[in-house]
Order: C-alpha cells, then sequence, then structure tokens
C-alpha cells in the first residue's frame, strides 16, 4: 500500500524498463542500460549511407522513403546541406556506416547521442 492508502501496481515491465539488474554477491544493483532510439529520416528523402562522415566516403547504400535508424553515435565531419539545414554533424547507424544528420529527425540541431570514438 502506498502511503496515500492506495495500492500501487507496477508490472514487471515497467519496472524493467531502461534498468538491467545484475546481482552481484546475493544483494542486486540496478544499472542504467543505453536506450537505443530510433529516428526517422525527412520526409520525402532518401538518405545516402556512407562508409565515413562525408561525401568523399564510399556511397554504401540508400535508404528508403521514411526509413527509421538508430544513431549509436555522432561525429563532425563534412559540413553538408540537407532537409534540415546545414551541419557538420553525422550520425553512425551501423559499423562504418554514417548519415548526415541535415536529412534525419532528431528534433535538435546539436548532438543527441554521444561522440563516436
Amino acid at each position: 500500500m502506498s502511503k496515500n492508502g492506495r495500492a500501487a501496481l507496477v508490472t514487471g515491465a515497467a519496472a524493467m524498463a531502461g534498468a538491467v539488474f545484475l546481482v552481484l554477491g546475493g544483494a542486486a544493483e540496478a544499472v542504467a542500460a543505453p536506450s537505443l532510439v530510433y529516428y526517422p529520416s525527412a520526409p520525402g528523402v532518401r538518405v545516402n549511407v556512407r562508409s565515413g562522415p562525408g561525401t568523399s566516403f564510399q556511397l554504401l547504400r540508400t535508404l528508403p522513403y521514411d526509413q527509421k535508424m538508430p544513431i549509436f553515435c555522432q561525429t563532425p565531419g563534412e559540413t553538408v546541406s540537407g532537409y534540415y539545414g546545414t551541419s557538420n554533424i553525422w550520425d553512425r547507424i551501423g559499423p562504418d556506416q554514417y548519415v548526415a544528420d541535415v536529412n534525419i529527425l532528431t528534433g535538435s540541431d546539436g548532438y543527441v547521442a554521444p561522440r563516436c570514438t
């Protein structure tokens, strides 16, 4: 029962959301799990996937319209213009796979993921 007399119901899924539990020597410790967010491409834009953060890098493939993709990290690279303006931010969506952030709806003009190392 909660302090105000109401019973609180927490489902197992809700209790586990956003956390990974490790059992160490009989004690449980909560460790935050990284949250992987999928971002959509700009409306009507087919996004080029390149082997590095710039247009001089090899074109690996072109994604279909309205494709959603994870952003594992972001890095500065060649400054390019696209649907959402001009920027030098490139998003790593897989191993050695980069897309120009200006064509991805991240909701920000800045970094939304950790910097690539």
